[in-house]
């Protein structure tokens, strides 16, 4: 935990003084340097063996061997225990301390990183990690911010900046951030040398979207809020440089607040195993207390007669205390219920699956070279319990690529479904050759110079607030803040429309070759309610036009009746885009009479300078020009989702595991990939929207209220009868609150998956957690269990290798305890024919080689290959993912069946050979009257009964199999033999003291029949059991291995699943990923840089044109130095939804 955690003091404001690190020192604020793994070097061994002994068996073993050591009461040597406990303990520390190690690893990188920090006058590389508060860094474009920082000055104009926040809320669109105008001009080292300002903020949080402070500087004060800081984990874009002050460093950035606590993953199946060693321990403790009183009262009653001719010690003449002796004798023979060698076996399962995953060649991305990795080895079979899947959506189910699709102009609809040969562009110098499109007739009707077809692109080229940059001749750049507008004027540039420079009065187009500079009159900005934009511009003709492009229920509402027909030929091309999972967007334009448009400018004008209710005013303004626009068309832009994503949630569901989206997206860009995924769909007649004070979800929408504790179960409970959950708006620490409350109160497995930082917190929290391999760094990938490159492969994740181990580990389970309790319990039915004397049935060495030698590999092999179906099918057929998540392979009901069945195993296998020597004589007419030869057949019809059951048990034959079976056997015969051999004999005589009994016995038929009669006696039973089951009551798997017996011959099936394309009439609205405020930023000029402006040349101003610009000037310094800044600021923030 970081020294901060540690301090007493809480921390109610933060004082940070500028290139002052003996001022901010004495407040001990936290380092840069980070940490996200568990132990050190010191805290290691502690921490480890405290982790592994909450396991309750580890702690019953350590009790064991601490008994074993008493030689009083043990009848077992302490090395048969002491060995596996310390394989196990070491095996699981190396396990963990390799993961630790990769954890290390990451940090390091982060923490080596080199920032540029300006010390002593002059810039100096620093480590990252030995960044502190207050200090002063200079970052260049495309790095990562090191730390929180407030922006001091760039090489931006108005000391602007751009940033990406994809790994704080996930959104990939820049985002603005301005500095300070009184520090936006100290670009030189000596001036920020000098920089003496202090700033008094909170303390340390974790809201990502707000910041409170005062910067204190040469006898003034200025406001600072989440405008004027860079966070940790941005990344500076489209800026060459900017400086900045550190505010918060390391574990007290925003970013790392908001990142979960590692913390110790367990699965189910651990958890119940640990109920379970409870409830052997103390069934251990009932047999450990009758074989007790047995001893006391054989003691009393016939054990003193013994002492004539075999006299004990003192003490054994006391019934009780001979009792209390034979007590803890009998709790160390009968340990092996639970034997040490099950942890070591479920260890090397885990690993072996963790292997298979690795392995995976249908996981591998070709694409990337990326393979899936387990990054754990203790999750395995939790993958074939999930329930809850939480996902992020951008870079995990989307690409986070816009693609110019399809359009409908003038009642034409253009582009291809299906892929024909692409059009040629090279008739454009200036077009992207990237771009792709698929139906040659709209260039045809360009050529044509079709006036609509013409206005159609001019629009695109001209509403926009896209910022160009040309680094070469030709060579253009489109800066777009987000991805919708990008696609738009790139689909123009390419048709001959391009956009080439725009001024804060002009935009300057190259259409079909020749370069026309447009006016700008006005930008009537984009905002949520809007759902439209539009711009007014002078063509070179002196008309005045009006273009905009919106939401197509906002844009018809609006429209002039001569546009009625062309309105409904268009509605029904955009419900064929709707259709196919495809973005739409209406276009309209309208043209404005001179004077008309004079008098509404006075009136926006006015509406502009007034402090109350000015938006409200803007607003009605824009609606009074934007009426009686004329349709020309609209456009439909594919948001690329990762391939197979449909598919995977439409066979996830079938699978009955619900799939929750958590995106720091807005409502709208999540509702259509939710459409786009099939997420929802039309036949969800009961798609609704909570907003307000609450969270909403699926479809609906989420603010912090709905996590409080009085609105939790009300939010839980709704979204749990929902089919479809989306929450939207949501921090990091959103996302994680989300997944605890489901883990607490649903007790499903839960699942996250993400790609960026803002996903390492909820991946920490689920049980599982998965990372994408994508464009947004490493981060979640590091903090994950497992790891791939593409959604899609969650699926076989799952459904595959999830329930393959779930299903190997339930059956290894049932097995394991079966035959330890056939193995054990035959002491405790000696027990009352040996005097209660706590002497073993078998020798030492077959008590010690059972579970590591003869009975290991083959119950091995069952756990690492054995499958009840193949891959194809378990694909196929999703249901078969259900018992699973139900745990109706391994329960408590399971475990009590199948000691159950060991306990009359057990039974069968003393009593049988047992009546049958009372009875049976050899060959040559003597009885069978020594104990070892009984031992030997009871321990010879052990192994063969343990061996023919696991043959029953598996599903699936390899020649493993066979190999550990047959050569298991094979094996116990030879070591038997050995052991009894004359000449093992002649070397340790008082280790192996039967020589010949082995020869001596199994020579015998007689006791090959008792062996042969007591195996089919054991084994019938189950087998029939077994064969009525799947004959009268047969499950889904029962069905499914029938008809895959039946098509074996066929061949392997691949997998079918048809693509659902999706038929919904709903139409997204535009540019979800826009923000309002843009348009007053273009027309301030304030995000232009000095050679734009000057190099573009803009014609004469008309006055309108320059009260407008100046205006927007003023408005915007009024804004920034009055508290209506607050109010305006509030609404900037966006709401935390969340859709069900």
């Amino acid at each position: 935990m970081a020294f901060w955690r540690r301090n007493t003091h809480i921390e109610k404001e933060r004082h940070v003084k500028a290139n002052a690190r003996d001022y901010n020192d004495k407040f001990s604020y936290a380092d840069n340097r980070i940490k996200t793994s568990k132990y050190n070097i010191f805290t290691f061994l502690p921490i480890n063996l405290f982790e592994q002994f909450q396991r309750v068996a580890n702690a019953y073993f350590l009790v064991l061997l601490i008994l074993q050591v008493i030689p009083e009461i043990s009848s077992l040597s302490w090395f048969t225990t002491i060995v596996p406990l310390v394989l196990v303990l070491v095996i699981t520390a190396v396990k963990d301390a390799t993961d630790d190690y990769f954890r290390h690893k990451s940090d390091q990188q982060v923490n080596n990183r080199q920032s540029q920090v300006l010390i002593r006058g002059s810039l100096q590389n620093e480590k990252w990690m030995n960044v502190r508060v207050g200090d002063i860094i200079r970052l260049e474009n495309n790095q990562f911010v090191a730390a929180d920082i407030l922006l001091l000055c760039s090489s931006e104009p108005y000391g602007l900046c751009y940033i990406e926040t994809a790994e704080l809320d996930g959104e990939t669109n820049l985002k603005v951030r301005q500095a300070l105008t009184v520090t936006s001009d100290l670009k030189d080292i000596t001036k920020l040398m000098d920089f003496d300002g202090e700033v008094i903020c909170e303390p340390p949080n974790n809201k990502l979207d707000k910041f409170t402070g005062t910067l204190y500087w040469r006898d003034n004060k200025y406001p600072l809020d989440n405008e004027k800081m860079l966070l940790r984990g941005c990344v500076l874009r489209n800026t060459e440089w900017c400086f900045g002050m550190v505010i918060f460093a390391g574990l007290q950035t925003k970013l790392m607040q908001n990142c979960g606590r590692t913390t110790f993953k367990r699965t189910s199946i651990d958890k119940l195993m640990n109920t379970l060693v409870l409830w052997i321990f103390a069934f251990l403790i009932c047999m450990g207390v009758i074989l007790a009183i047995g001893n006391t009262i054989w003691v009393s009653w016939i054990g003193r007669n013994f002492q004539v001719f075999l006299p004990g010690e003192e003490f054994q003449s006391n019934a009780v205390f001979s009792g209390f002796l034979t007590f803890w004798s009998y709790i160390i023979i009968l340990n092996t219920v639970v034997p040490i060698s099950l942890y070591v076996s479920v260890e090397v399962l885990r690993l072996g699956h963790s292997y298979f995953i690795n392995w995976d060649q249908k996981m591998f991305c070709r694409q990337t070279n990326t393979a899936a990795e387990a990054r754990t080895t203790t999750l395995n079979e939790e993958l074939g319990q999930v329930e809850f899947i939480f996902s992020d959506k951008t870079g995990t189910l989307t690409q986070n690529i816009m693609v110019f699709s399809k359009c409908s102009i003038n009642g034409q609809t253009y582009g291809k479904t299906t892929l024909i040969a692409c059009v040629d562009f090279s008739f454009n110098p200036l077009c992207d050759k990237a771009f792709k499109f698929y139906d040659g007739s709209l260039i045809e009707a360009i050529k044509l110079e079709d006036l609509a077809v013409q206005e159609f692109f001019r629009l695109l080229a001209l509403c926009h607030t896209v910022m160009p940059e040309e680094k070469s001749e030709g060579h253009l750049v489109y800066l777009a803040q987000s991805p919708d507008e990008g696609a738009l004027v790139t689909a123009a540039r390419n048709f001959g429309f391009v956009f080439r420079a725009r001024t804060p009065e002009t935009i300057t187009l190259c259409e079909m070759g020749r370069a026309v500079t447009y006016q700008l009159l006005a930008i009537l900005d984009f905002n949520n309610v809007r759902k439209r934009m539009s711009v007014i511009v002078r063509n070179p003709q002196g008309q005045i036009k009006l273009y905009c492009k919106g939401a197509d229920t906002i844009i018809f509402d609006r429209l002039d009746p001569s546009s009625e027909a062309l309105m409904y030929t268009t509605s029904e091309h955009l419900n064929e885009f709707a259709g196919e999972g495809l973005r739409t967007l209406a276009l309209a334009y309208k043209d404005l009479d001179e004077d008309d448009f004079e008098v509404w400018m006075k009136k926006l004008l006015f509406a502009s300078t007034v402090i109350e209710n000015r938006e409200d005013q803007l607003a009605v303004l824009y609606e009074e020009i934007e009426q009686g626009l004329k349709l020309l068309g609209a456009t439909a832009i594919e948001d690329k989702l990762q391939e197979g994503v449909p598919e995977t949630i439409a066979c996830l569901n079938l699978a009955d595991i619900k799939i929750w989206v958590l995106t720091g997206d807005k409502l709208e860009t999540a509702m259509n990939i939710g459409y786009s995924c099939n997420m929802l769909r039309d036949d969800m007649n009961e798609v609704f929207v909570i907003s307000g004070l609450t969270c909403v979800m699926y479809v609906f929408s989420l603010q912090a209220h709905a996590l409080e504790p009085q609105l939790e179960h009300i939010l839980l409970d709704l979204a749990c009868l929902c089919k479809t959950v989306i929450c939207c708006r949501v921090t990091p620490l959103q996302k994680a609150q989300v997944v605890e409350l489901v883990k607490r109160h649903k007790r499903a497995v839960t699942l996250a998956i993400g790609d960026g930082a803002n996903d390492v917190s909820m991946i920490k929290t689920a049980h599982i957690g998965v990372g994408i391999s994508g464009q947004e760094g490493m981060q979640a990938v590091l903090a994950s269990d497992y790891s791939f490159a593409q959604f899609r492969y969650l699926q076989r994740l799952l459904l595959v290798h999830g329930r393959w181990s779930y299903f190997r580990m339930c059956n290894f389970l049932c097995y394991f305890f079966y035959k330890n309790f056939a193995f054990t319990l035959v002491h405790f039915w000696y027990g009352f024919f040996c005097g209660f004397s706590a002497q073993t049935v078998y020798d030492q060495w077959f008590i010690t080689l059972f579970n590591i030698v003869y009975t290991s590999l083959p119950v091995l092999a069952m756990g690492l290959f054995d499958q009840d179906v193949n891959d194809q099918n378990s694909l196929r057929y999703p249901s078969l993912y259900k018992p699973g998540q139900q745990n109706l392979l391994f329960n408590k009901r399971q475990f009590f069946l199948c000691t159950l069945q060991g306990m009359g195993t057990s039974f069968l296998l003393f009593f049988i050979p047992y009546g049958a020597f009372s009875v049976m004589v050899k060959e040559d007419g003597s009885h069978f009257s020594d104990q070892q030869t009984f031992a030997v057949t009871i321990a010879t019809t052990l192994v063969i009964v343990v061996s023919v059951q696991i043959g029953l048990d598996k599903h699936y034959w390899t020649a493993v199999n066979h190999l550990f079976i047959w050569g298991s056997l094979t094996v116990y015969f030879a070591i038997l033999f050995a052991m009894q051999s004359n000449g093992i004999f002649g070397i340790f005589p008082s280790n192996f003291p039967f020589v010949g009994t082995a020869r001596n016995c199994l020579s015998e038929k007689s006791v090959w029949l008792v062996i042969l009669l007591t195996t089919v006696v054991c084994v019938v039973p189950g087998l029939v059991v077994s064969f009525l089951r799947v004959d009268l009551f047969p499950t889904l798997t029962d069905k499914v291995r029938h008809l895959q017996q039946s098509r074996k011959k066929e061949g392997p099936q691949e997998q079918n699943l048809r693509r659902v394309r999706r038929t919904s009439s709903r139409r997204s609205a535009y540019a979800f990923s826009h923000q309002q405020g843009y348009g007053e930023l273009i027309t301030s000029g304030k995000n232009m840089k000095m050679s734009t402006v000057s190099s573009a040349g803009s014609p004469g101003r008309t006055p309108h044109s320059s009260t407008w610009i100046e205006n927007m000037l003023k408005r915007k310094n009024e804004v920034s130095c009055t508290s209506d800044e607050s109010g305006n600021r509030a609404k900037q923030t966006p709401k935390q939804q969340v859709r069900a």
